[in-house]
């Protein structure tokens, strides 16, 4: 009878102790038993093989930021996203910043999207994904920029001619009824900008005169160098710019090209679609290798521009439009777990009132569905094909639709010059370039030409793309 007793006595107390338990107990007891869930499978190998980490750390709890198409102005809009965003990662990343500023580890935290990127091992991982407030993590990983090969760099030419795209376009034609993309700002983050080149200097916000002003108009996102990008040696003392440059400086030349294109003018050189416009920028690529965060931290301080010291943030200097030519494909770690990420981000970045172009891809020999990496697939991105000189398609020009993750959305949204463009490269050259990087700057200039013509549009996105 004292068996029995003594075991019905213990088979209470554990049923009494089980449901002494808060929900919230419970919920945190799930938690940690499916932690793994969590962590996306390339950043859980590399865990598991013991190499050393960099991620992104998802928030559950994301802003919902459609209300902002209810102002009627680009600064209404751009500070009702920005403050919400901003609210949102401040109310909700207190626990994980106490931790990894506890444990003393390198990482940053955003509120374009709610998320951090973390540097460290297996442990912090584990430790990171049994928090409640945590959706997700995933890898953080290099890519490289696609491109093609490039034609030699051209001295000679007619100093009266027009580039052929701006004239396929009819931009010199709007030229002459007075807008030229007048009081309208063109962002772009690429591999950096040489300011000083002859063809865009007198178009950078910051060139106020005898002194260069770079706050707000210029931020760089290229922190640190890895050693090695997969088949090459890559160290931070032979970049051309180094790191954490406080002025605009192109480390490879593709950025100059593009924003040539955008906006440039010299007096023998008329190669820009918006050469009244003004440019400002974000390196966000080391000699073409970038990487989800350093994409996510140039959104970021496009939405809201910020000094050198990457402090005082405002919303009211943000571009108008931006120029994209980066990609992050399958092969390099952007799949379906984690593509979401930088899609709510140009969401949010467009909500703000910022027309987001972006370069289709080369990848047209692969035929229809070739539009099938981030950030040229989402809906909300502006996407851009190239034609050539005889308004063809070029044949690397990816086509949709977007079949990689099931959406079948039809993609490149336009097609726009990008076989055979001539613009700026650095240390004061030119060249002829092809691929849909040298068609988005088209676009990213046309919406200039609109907005200058009409200002009333600025800041309303979809009527923009639209038009």
């Amino acid at each position: 009878m004292k068996k029995i007793t003594i075991i019905l006595t213990i088979a209470s107390f554990l049923f009494l102790t089980w449901t002494a338990f808060t929900p919230a107990q419970k919920s945190n007891q799930n938690i940690e038993e499916n932690w793994e869930n969590k962590v996306s499978p390339q950043l859980m190998g590399k865990a598991l093989r013991g190499e050393a980490l960099d991620f992104l750390v998802v928030l559950k709890k994301q802003s919902d930021v459609s209300a902002a198409k209810n102002f009627s102005t680009k600064a209404q809009r751009g500070n009702y996203v920005f403050q919400k965003l901003k609210q949102n990662a401040k109310s909700t990343q207190k626990n994980i910043l106490n931790i990894l500023n506890t444990a003393q580890v390198p990482h940053q935290a955003f509120s374009i999207i709610n998320a951090v990127q973390v540097k460290g091992d297996l442990q912090l991982l584990k430790t990171l994904a049994q928090l409640p407030e945590v959706a997700q993590l995933t890898t953080n990983s290099s890519v490289k920029l696609e491109e093609l090969p490039t034609q030699n760099p051209i001295s000679n030419r007619d100093p009266e001619d027009i580039e052929w795209g701006i004239k396929m376009m009819n931009a010199d034609v709007v030229w002459e009824k007075g807008y030229r993309g007048q009081n309208v700002i063109v962002g772009g983050q690429d591999t950096g900008y040489e300011w000083t080149h002859p063809a865009i200097i007198n178009t950078y916000r910051g060139n106020t005169g005898s002194t260069p002003n770079h706050n707000y108009n210029w931020h760089d996102a290229i922190h640190e160098i890895s050693l090695l990008h997969n088949d090459s040696i890559v160290l931070p003392t032979n970049n051309p710019c180094g790191l954490d440059v406080n002025y605009p400086c192109d480390d490879h030349s593709h950025g100059t090209h593009t924003m040539g294109t955008m906006v440039g003018e010299a007096p023998e050189n008329q190669i820009g679609v918006a050469p009244a416009a003004q440019w400002i920028a974000c390196r966000s690529m080391e000699r073409g290798w970038g990487k989800p965060s350093t994409y996510m931290e140039c959104f970021e301080w496009f939405m809201a521009p910020t000094d050198l010291e990457n402090e005082n943030p405002d919303p009211t200097k943000a571009p108008h439009v931006i120029a994209n030519s980066w990609s992050c494909p399958t092969s390099e770690g952007c799949d379906s777990t984690n593509w979401h990420i930088m899609e709510m981000v140009v969401k949010n970045l467009k909500a703000s009132g910022v027309v987001v172009v972006v370069s289709a891809g080369n990848s047209g020999s692969l035929g229809c569905g070739s539009v099938r990496a981030p950030a040229a697939m989402f809906e909300a991105s502006f996407s851009v094909g190239a034609t050539a000189a005889n308004d063809s398609i070029a044949g690397f020009s990816s086509r949709g639709p977007v079949t990689v993750n099931g959406s079948g959305i039809r993609k490149p949204n336009v097609s726009a010059p990008g076989v055979a463009v001539r613009s700026c490269i650095r240390d004061g050259n030119y060249a002829t370039w092809s691929g849909t990087s040298m068609a988005g700057p088209h676009v990213a200039g046309m919406v200039a030409l609109m907005i200058s013509a009409n200002p009333n549009l600025a800041g309303h996105v979809d009527a923009i793309e639209s038009i």
